[in-house]
C-alpha cells in the first residue's frame, strides 16, 4: 500500500458496468468539450475524401478518352490530356498529403482524450490498487498506451475509408452500370437480358470473396488478441528484473529469472505460431483473390467488346471502373486484417473498461459468506472510529475482529499481534482499499491522513518532488525540504533537492524510511498511520524519528504497526490484533 494524503472525502462506489459496445467506447470523444474541433477536423477530412473520389472519377474518364487517342493515333489531344493528368494528379497529392495529416491530427487529439479519461478512471478512487488488490485485468498499462492509441486511429481509419468507399461505390456503378450496358444470354432456348452486368459480376465476385475470407481468417481475432496479453506478460517480466536488480542480484536468481522469460517467450512463439498459421492460410486467398480480380474483368466484358459494343478505351475504362467497384463491394476482404486487430483492441477495451467501472466485488465473493462488507462513512466528527469491525479474506475466510475502537486526535496507538493476524489488512482497511470483511469504519470528514508503509513510494524526478509526494513540489520552500531531511539525519542530500534520479536505487532501505519520516513531518497529516515504516532503522534514528513526530505533530494522532518493544514507549494505547476466532484487545 503506498502512501497517500488527501482530504477524506465519501468513496465513490463505482456503478454496475452493462453490457459494453464499441459504440459505447467511441461515442464520449465526439460528444465532449472537444466536440467543435473533433467535427470540424472530420468534416474537413471527410470534404477531402470527396473530392479525391472526385478526382478518381475525372481519371476513369481520362482513361478512356487517353487509350482512344493512343488507338487512333490522336497526336493533336495527347498533350492536352497528359496536361489533365497532370493537374488531376498534381490535385489528388495534395488532397491525400492534407487528408493524411488531418487524419493523423484528429486521430492523436483523440487518443489525447481518451488516455486522460482512462487515466483518470484508473488512477481515480483507487481503482488502479483494485485491479491490481484482486487481479481483475493484466496489463492495464498496456491498454492504456497501445490500446487506446490503436483503438483512435483505427477506428477513424476505418470509418473513413468505409465512407469514402461508399462514395466511391455509388460512383463507379453509376459508370459501370451504364458503359457495359447490357448482356444479352439464351437460356433454355429463352432470350436473358441482364442490365448493368459487369456490377452483379462485381457485386457476386466481392461477396463470395468476404465469405471465403471470413471462414478462413475469423479465428485470428482471438489469436490476436493472446497475442497482445502474452506480449506484455512478457514485457512486465523484463520490466520486473530491471526494477529489481540488485534483490536478484544478490539471490543469483539469474538462471530462475532466465527460465521465467524462456517460458514466457513461448507462450509468445506458441500463439505466434497460430498466427503464422491462420496468415498463410488467408494470404493464399487474399493472393487469389487479388490475381484473378486482374483478368476477371476483362474476361467478363470481352464478349461485347469483340461483338463491336465499345471501343478499346471503354474497354479500359471499364476494366478501371470494374476494380474501384469490386474494391469497394471488397472492403470487408481488403480490411480484413486490420478489422481482427480492431476487434481484439476493442475486446480489451471493453474488459478494461468494465473492471474500473465495477464495483467492490461484494457481489462476487462475499454473498458466500456471512461477511456484508467493510462500510467507510465520512462523518462530521474528529475521532476515528471502528463499530463492530471484522476483517475478511477476499475469499471471504475470517481474518480477525477488530470490535469497536476509537482514535482520538493526539494519540498514540501500537498495533501489535503476529505475522499474519491482519494488521496491515486493518491499515488498509481504514484508508478505504479492504472492503472485505464487516462493521463499520467511521473517519473525520475534513482529516488529513498519510499511510506510510514499510517501503515506502519514490517516484523518479528530483528529489524534492520525491520529498513532497503526493503533493506538488512547489507546494514547500527549499528551506522547508533541507529543514525536513536534516532533522530526520539525512544531512548528505540537503543539496540535493534538484538533482534527479531513481531514488528508491540510490537511497538505502533506512535511508528511505527516514525520507519518509521527512515527509510525514513535512505534511503534517491529521492522522497519521505506520506499518513498519521504521523497521529498517537502528534503534537510535527510530527512537529520533518517533521523538520528532512526538514533538513536531503533539495534535496528530499516531498509528504504529511494530514488533519491537521498544516503541511502546512512545505509544499510551495498544491494540492486540489476534488470528481467527480470537478478538482484538485494546
Amino acid at each position: 500500500m503506498n502512501p497517500t494524503l488527501s482530504k477524506s472525502s465519501p468513496s465513490g462506489v463505482p456503478r454496475d458496468s452493462n453490457r459494453i459496445s464499441a459504440w459505447s467506447l467511441t461515442k464520449p470523444y465526439w460528444v465532449s468539450e472537444e466536440w467543435k474541433i473533433a467535427w470540424g477536423l472530420l468534416a474537413a477530412i471527410i470534404v477531402m475524401n470527396l473530392a479525391v473520389v472526385w478526382i478518381n472519377v475525372k481519371i476513369n474518364k481520362w482513361n478512356a478518352d487517353f487509350y482512344n487517342a493512343l488507338q487512333s493515333k490522336d497526336v493533336q489531344h495527347f498533350p492536352h490530356l497528359l496536361m489533365v493528368f497532370t493537374v488531376l494528379a498534381f490535385a489528388f497529392i495534395i488532397l491525400a498529403v492534407y487528408g493524411r495529416y488531418l487524419r493523423q491530427m484528429l486521430g492523436f487529439r483523440w487518443r489525447q482524450w481518451l488516455t486522460k479519461k482512462y487515466l483518470n478512471e484508473w488512477l481515480g478512487q483507487s481503482t488502479f490498487y483494485r485491479i491490481e488488490r484482486d487481479r481483475l485485468a493484466d496489463n492495464p498499462d498496456q491498454r492504456i498506451t497501445e490500446d487506446l492509441n490503436s483503438f483512435a486511429t483505427t477506428t477513424l481509419a476505418l470509418s473513413l475509408d468505409l465512407l469514402s468507399t461508399v462514395v466511391t461505390l455509388v460512383s463507379f456503378v453509376t459508370i459501370l452500370w451504364s458503359l457495359a450496358g447490357a448482356l444479352s444470354l439464351t437460356l433454355g432456348g429463352m432470350p436473358l437480358m441482364i442490365p448493368g452486368y459487369m456490377v452483379w459480376a462485381a457485386a457476386l465476385y466481392a461477396l463470395g470473396g468476404s465469405f471465403v475470407i471470413q471462414k478462413f481468417g475469423h479465428p485470428l481475432v482471438s489469436i490476436n488478441y493472446q497475442q497482445q496479453r502474452v506480449e506484455a506478460d512478457f514485457r512486465f517480466g523484463l520490466i520486473r528484473v530491471r526494477e529489481n536488480a540488485e534483490q536478484i542480484a544478490f539471490y543469483n536468481g539469474m538462471e530462475t529469472e532466465g527460465t521465467n522469460a524462456k517460458n514466457t517467450f513461448e507462450r509468445i512463439r506458441q500463439n505466434f505460431w497460430l498466427i503464422m498459421k491462420y496468415t498463410k492460410r488467408l494470404t493464399f486467398v487474399l493472393s487469389f483473390y487479388g490475381q484473378i480480380a486482374i483478368i476477371f474483368p476483362l474476361i467478363v466484358a470481352a464478349p461485347r467488346y469483340f461483338a463491336g459494343a465499345f471501343t478499346f478505351g471503354v474497354l479500359m475504362q471499364i476494366a478501371s471502373a470494374f476494380g474501384t467497384v469490386s474494391d469497394s463491394f471488397s472492403w470487408f476482404i481488403n480490411s480484413y486484417a486490420t478489422l481482427v486487430d480492431w476487434r481484439a483492441t476493442v475486446n480489451r477495451l471493453r474488459e478494461f473498461k468494465r473492471v474500473m467501472g465495477a464495483t467492490h466485488l461484494k457481489e462476487s465473493v462475499l454473498p458466500a459468506t456471512e461477511h456484508g462488507g467493510i462500510n467507510l462513512h465520512y462523518v462530521d466528527s474528529n475521532t476515528l472510529t471502528t463499530e463492530g469491525l471484522k476483517l475478511a479474506l477476499p475469499n471471504g475466510t475470517e481474518l480477525t475482529t477488530i470490535g469497536n475502537v476509537a482514535i482520538k486526535p493526539g494519540s498514540r496507538w501500537l498495533v501489535r499481534g503476529p505475522s499474519g493476524a491482519g494488521k496491515s489488512t486493518l491499515m488498509r482497511a481504514l484508508a478505504g482499499l479492504w472492503p472485505f470483511g464487516d462493521g463499520a469504519i467511521d473517519a473525520p470528514v475534513a482529516a488529513r491522513m498519510m499511510f506510510i508503509p514499510q517501503q515506502s513510494y519514490l517516484p523518479i524526478g528530483t528529489l524534492k518532488a520525491a520529498l513532497a509526494y503526493p503533493s506538488a513540489a512547489d507546494i514547500f520552500t527549499d528551506e522547508e525540504c533541507r529543514e525536513a531531511l536534516r532533522v530526520c539525519r539525512l544531512d548528505d542530500y540537503v543539496d540535493r533537492l534538484a538533482e534527479s534520479a531513481h531514488w528508491a536505487r540510490v537511497l538505502s532501505p533506512g535511508e528511505q524510511q527516514r525520507l519518509a519520516g521527512a515527509r510525514a513531518l513535512l505534511h503534517k497529516p491529521d492522522y497519521l498511520f505506520l506499518d513498519e515504516a521504521t523497521s529498517a532503522l537502528d534503534a537510535d534514528n527510530e527512537a529520533r524519528l518517533y521523538h520528532l513526530f512526538n514533538e513536531r505533530l503533539p495534535k496528530a494522532a499516531i498509528v504504529s504497526i511494530a514488533h519491537r518493544e521498544s516503541l511502546a514507549a512512545f505509544h499510551d494505547e495498544t491494540l492486540e490484533v489476534e488470528r481467527s476466532g480470537e478478538r482484538a484487545v485494546a
